[in-house]
């Protein structure tokens, strides 16, 4: 019994090797990230939620840079010596330092070129341009407001992305008002400079069950619970009822 790849091989197939995908790698600002970028390909540099408004590097070395807009992508030159005929190529190994600026604050990338694929470089916000741009969003609002609009966001689907994404607790959770629910986290959020935070859970029932949302003002959803919001009022065995509970501070 031959294997499906011999099979193919008998057909006159080649197979041949996935080609690697690109990676994608995080830098925050006001401080050095050294990174690896491709010597051959050409990287790209994604300011997130923003423009790019600068890119400072040597020019006396061989690197190309080209942005426009939220886009930046950088190019190591490749030498080329044709010695009658027979063409030698050089890459760049020596590293090489980038400053970028990006919504008003400036990111330091160490790179160190290297023979792998084309890299994807994302320059994500940090507290500081997080707070001010959570500021312009939610200050005119007072704070019943503000849970309210956190809140829809979140059953939207349309967080912001000045909203600081946190690892959710896993497993089941238990209410003494709803012992028969089953609560899991489904996505955890903190709205840096607004004093906020906010989950989602998934609650699920084994019998038809009347949901009040006072049932949840419970300290195992958090110690300062400010805005409870469920999806529906009713839920029958097999449904599942999306679950906002907004507090005061960090989640626990």
């Amino acid at each position: 019994m031959h294997s499906p790849a011999r099979r193919l091989l008998a057909l006159g197939l080649v197979l041949m090797p996935l080609p690697a995908m690109a990676q994608t790698i995080v830098a925050l600002p006001d401080q050095t990230s050294t990174i690896r970028l491709s010597n051959r390909d050409i990287n790209h540099v994604i300011c997130a939620g923003g423009e790019i408004e600068d890119v400072k590097f040597s020019a006396e070395k061989a690197i190309a840079v080209e942005r426009a807009g939220s886009d930046a992508w950088i190019k190591f030159l490749v030498r080329e010596i044709d010695d009658a005929g027979a063409v030698t190529r050089t890459y760049v190994t020596v590293p090489s330092e980038f400053f970028i600026t990006c919504n008003g604050a400036v990111y330091a990338l160490y790179a160190e070129p290297s023979d792998i694929p084309a890299q994807t470089v994302m320059l994500q916000s940090g507290s500081v341009q997080r707070a001010k741009a959570n500021e312009e969003l939610l200050g005119p609002l007072v704070e019943e407001e503000r849970a309210v609009s956190i809140t829809l966001s979140m059953l939207q689907d349309r967080i912001p992305a000045s909203f600081t994404s946190v690892a959710p607790r896993s497993g089941p959770l238990r209410l003494g008002l709803l012992p028969d629910a089953s609560i899991e986290e489904r996505r955890r959020i903190e709205v840096d400079g607004s004093g906020l935070s906010a989950s989602e859970y998934l609650v699920s029932v084994a019998s038809d069950t009347l949901l009040d949302e006072r049932s949840f003002l419970d300290s195992a959803l958090g110690a300062n619970i400010f805005a409870v919001t469920i999806d529906r009022g009713t839920l029958s065995a097999g449904e599942t009822a999306r679950l906002i509970v907004v507090r005061r501070g960090a989640g626990q």
